[in-house]
């Protein structure tokens, strides 16, 4: 059985009658509490959310082109450089 956690934070929503009749049910259909199922539903459509920011998989060789992506030295741009070192339109340095 998962450890009970306390839950101290509250978060307020408004829904129509129509839509609290639905996860009413959905939530009666999984003996669950309304809360328990709009957390769990909520908190899992988040992690789908997030997971390609997370975490992504590579096969081996992926990997490998990846690593050494890391471990190459950078690569000389000129083009970007010089726009760094110009002087920004916010610093007051430019020409007017």
């Amino acid at each position: 059985m998962a450890p009970r956690t306390t839950r101290t934070e509250k978060l307020d929503i408004r829904l129509t009658p129509e839509a609290k009749r639905v996860l009413a049910a959905a939530a009666q259909a999984e003996r669950r509490s309304l809360t328990d199922f709009v957390l769990k539903s909520a908190l899992g459509r988040a992690e789908e959310a997030l997971a390609d920011r997370r975490v992504f998989l590579l096969n081996p060789e992926q990997w490998e082109t990846f690593i050494a992506a890391l471990d190459a030295p950078p690569r000389d741009m000129p083009h970007l450089r010089n726009l760094l070192n110009e002087p920004s339109i916010f610093s007051g340095d430019s020409p007017s």
